[in-house]
């Protein structure tokens, strides 16, 4: 009986501790201010070789971009990678993925539930590749300014950057240059 009493007084003691602990996270947290950081970026360049494909993949330069992506965010540790459900921006945030081991969430940018979004992401790097016209949009609806336009169809190197910090949105948009090898004709 002795034995089950100290079991129980020593369990009870760790979880206090732990309780005491996270408390004193949680208070960090607020004071600190919680920072959420989104990274916006347009698939690569698509194969145009066929104007009838809907869904087309990535052509030689979109594989390289993809890369290239890769390698810019590979000191960005993402906790969560969104794509829309089409071949090319699937294949513009694979490599990342795989470089960060993280499986891709799809969206629908039509569905997409803004206040929801901010609070499921909150205090974490998130990527989200999209297109010339939704990713724009996104951005505008998560600082909620009208401030980006659709992009030109060769922009494929734009990065949209949104911090919230503690609700309040900040936004840059930044034009990467690629390397990326020519398409053959």
């Amino acid at each position: 009986m002795q034995r089950i009493k100290s079991f129980y007084i020593i369990l009870l003691t760790a979880l206090i501790f732990v309780s005491c602990k996270d408390d004193q996270k949680a208070n960090q947290n607020n004071n600190q201010g919680v920072v959420s950081t989104f990274y916006f970026i347009r698939h690569a360049e698509k194969d145009r070789s066929d104007s009838e494909n809907t869904d087309p993949e990535l052509n030689q330069r979109g594989l390289g971009r993809a890369m290239h992506w890769a390698e810019i965010l590979k000191d960005v540790e993402l906790d969560v990678i969104y794509t829309t459900d089409y071949q090319r921006t699937s294949m513009t945030a694979a490599p990342t993925a795989v470089k960060q081991e993280l499986d891709v969430k799809y969206y629908e940018p039509q569905n997409v539930n803004i206040e929801q979004f901010k609070a499921d992401n909150l205090g974490k790097n998130v990527l989200v590749v999209g297109h010339s016209n939704t990713t724009p949009d996104f951005v505008n609806k998560m600082i909620n300014i009208d401030l980006y336009y659709e992009m030109e169809d060769n922009d494929n190197g734009s990065l949209f950057v949104v911090q919230l910090i503690n609700g309040q949105a900040t936004s840059q948009r930044l034009h990467i240059n690629c390397n990326c090898p020519k398409e053959r004709k």
